[in-house]
């Protein structure tokens, strides 16, 4: 198949539409659905990332995509108790690496996974589909699916879920085009390997970066390259915690993200842990819930006349100096950066959220300012040298 018609582009407006090859096949078949345009856009960015990221870990790695950015992105590492009670799959017995790897990369943020076209670096099992089933998904790219995995998938929204198989042999031109207002861009490939040396130049007076931390870095740097720029990505214990995509601020990508990690770690707070939810109340209902319930506007959940609808009894206000005590538990966290640091104040808002270690090109003229602050914390932070703006 050289070419595959699409319904319509970006918007319905956008007509005709379709993705094609110059020259060969294209490297996809679709076995269930009509994905469109945008999800093609999330499959193959998605699919990009998951490779690479199995390539640096040897580990299954899964992502949630939306609109073109990674809500959240993971290897195969087994779930503790907690964690499989924030992702809700506690009542799922022992997961497979696969489905663990999607669990954590769905759980990173489940408010923006809502929707999600989800990218897998491994033959989907019957575990991950089944957590995809019950999850709201638009589709998913894989390099093959189990016989009884792709059977669930196709049950879902009705029989047209997407589901994308891709031939993982499949090597791109290392020349790629896009055009704009009829114009046409090129540009090689980047096609930059991330693995222990990005991360060699260490130039703080905290030097100790462990096997574990450079591969939390990798796994941040590995998911900007796939990350709408400025993009700034948290990473703990083998997941992407806070992504801040397609800012026009470094600071303000260093404060999304970071406000998505506080609240990744925050859900694991006892008072949100143990919230008294109706039994009827579904998932997707909890996780807006639990966000509203975490933030400063909690009120519109706790007021009387109100809480009733989600809760058997009243729970008490998460309050924010209790909040604040819980963050401070929040460490070893590593954080990316597409671009250099031009200010300390991001090294301030990432120690706020257990930010240890830091890899980022450098290259601003406060590089001594940003070195001066790591210092001030302990944090160690290498200079990649490397830029990594995806757009």
């Amino acid at each position: 198949m050289k070419e595959l018609e699409l319904k319509y582009g970006c918007n319905p407006n956008q007509k005709p539409s379709r993705i094609y090859m110059k020259d060969g096949e294209l490297p996809i078949e679709v076995l269930n659905g009509k994905p469109g345009y945008i999800n093609f856009l999330d499959a193959f960015n998605g699919w990009q990332l998951v490779r690479e990221l199995k390539k640096a870990t040897g580990l299954p790695a899964a992502a949630s995509f939306k609109h073109v950015s990674p809500a959240g992105a993971a290897v195969g590492l087994a779930l503790n108790e907690v964690e499989r009670k924030i992702y809700w799959v506690d009542d799922m017995g022992d997961l497979s690496p696969l489905a663990s790897a999607y669990a954590r990369a769905r759980g990173a943020d489940r408010m923006s996974s809502f929707g999600d076209f989800i990218a897998l670096s491994d033959v989907c099992d019957v575990d991950t589909a089944k957590l995809i089933k019950r999850e709201v998904s638009d589709g998913i790219i894989a390099p093959g699916y189990e016989p009884e995995a792709l059977e669930l998938l196709k049950a879902k929204k009705k029989g047209n879920y997407a589901v994308i198989q891709i031939d993982p042999a499949y090597v791109p031109n290392p020349v790629e085009t896009k055009d704009v207002y009829g114009i046409t861009f090129e540009q090689g490939r980047n096609e930059l390997v991330i693995d222990d040396a990005l991360f060699a130049n260490v130039v703080t007076e905290n030097r100790e970066i462990p096997e574990q931390a450079k591969i939390d870095l990798a796994i941040a740097m590995i998911t900007l390259k796939y990350t709408q720029s400025n993009s700034v990505c948290y990473v703990k214990g083998g997941q992407a915690i806070g992504i801040g995509a397609g800012q026009q601020s470094r600071i303000h990508c260093t404060r999304l993200a970071g406000n998505k990690a506080d609240n990744w770690f925050l859900r694991q707070n006892p008072k949100v842990l143990n919230l008294p939810f109706k039994e009827k109340i579904g998932r997707a209902d909890r996780d807006n819930t639990i966000d509203v319930y975490m933030s400063d506007d909690y009120m519109d959940v706790l007021a009387d006349g109100t809480w009733e609808n989600f809760f058997t009894e009243k729970p008490e206000v998460l309050t924010r100096e209790e909040k604040r005590a819980w963050l401070d538990q929040l460490t070893d966290v590593a954080l990316g950066s597409d671009a250099f640091f031009p200010f300390g104040d991001n090294v301030e808002r990432a120690h706020r959220s257990g930010v240890r270690y830091i890899a980022q090109p450098g290259g601003s003229i406060r590089d001594d300012n940003v070195i001066e602050t790591c210092n001030k914390y302990k944090i160690a932070m290498c200079f990649t040298g490397i830029r990594l703006f995806h757009h």
